[in-house]
């Protein structure tokens, strides 16, 4: 099976609610149905993660609206629901995703298919600097900085999608697209966001430990961070 990530931006007519229930409940049953989509996610900026606004980070001209992720068996037979994504959106573009999980969402806050997942997620875009090699940037990133965002932060999910490939011509260049799952606290309060337990000591720790880790291997001038309400829509079954 192949990931894809879908970028999705809505008419300017619509509030981000009004998008969220639109891609919910009628992009969403379509997907469904059809045969060779295994699973599917749907994250969206809507009115739930509006206290995040100080998180975000943009530096696209224009962040998406949303983002879905399917698992399909064939990437090449996008045309069967790329049709069915265009009905309801203003604009998408396509990445085609090689995904590890470091942290299971599921087995910390379980959510029922279609419902909303707890807290926020955070989708991150990101590349490295043009300097870096791209071994170089997978050591850092894969090997070392994993473990540097699980110890400083409160993510209870954790999904990195290293970019293989550009579906669409208007795909924005990235190397890396980041999902993170954190507790609603996390929208308002570093605390809650570095685990600190209400420690200044800890959050200055865990916030210089972050951002030196992050400043090795990411492109500052290159990172949108969009919080997002996450659904499960369809979970991925195992063999």
């Amino acid at each position: 099976m192949e990931k894809l990530l879908y970028p999705l931006w809505k008419s300017s007519a619509l509030t981000g609610d009004e998008f969220r229930e639109e891609l919910l409940q009628k992009l969403a049953p379509r997907l469904t149905a059809l045969a060779g989509v295994h699973s599917i996610r749907l994250c969206v900026a809507d009115s739930a993660v509006e206290a995040a606004a100080g998180r975000r980070i943009e530096s696209q001209a224009l962040v998406p609206d949303a983002m879905l992720s399917l698992w399909v068996d064939f990437a090449g037979a996008a045309e069967r629901w790329q049709s069915l994504i265009d009905a309801h959106v203003s604009r998408s573009s396509a990445y085609l995703v090689a995904e590890a999980e470091p942290l299971v969402n599921q087995e910390h806050h379980p959510s029922k298919p279609g419902e909303r997942v707890y807290g926020m997620c955070h989708v991150v875009f990101m590349s490295p600097p043009s300097t870096m090699e791209t071994q170089q940037w997978l050591a850092v990133w894969k090997d070392s900085h994993t473990q540097v965002a699980i110890d400083t932060q409160s993510t209870f999910g954790y999904r990195q999608n290293l970019v293989v490939r550009l579906l669409s011509e208007d795909a924005v260049p990235c190397h890396a697209i980041v999902e993170e799952n954190f507790p609603p606290e996390a929208m308002t309060s570093d605390h809650a966001f570095y685990a600190t337990g209400g420690d200044a000591a800890v959050l200055q720790k865990n916030m210089t430990a972050m951002m030196e880790s992050c400043s090795r291997f990411i492109d500052f001038q290159k990172i949108d961070v969009i919080p997002m309400s996450e659904y499960l829509i369809k979970p991925l079954v195992g063999p």
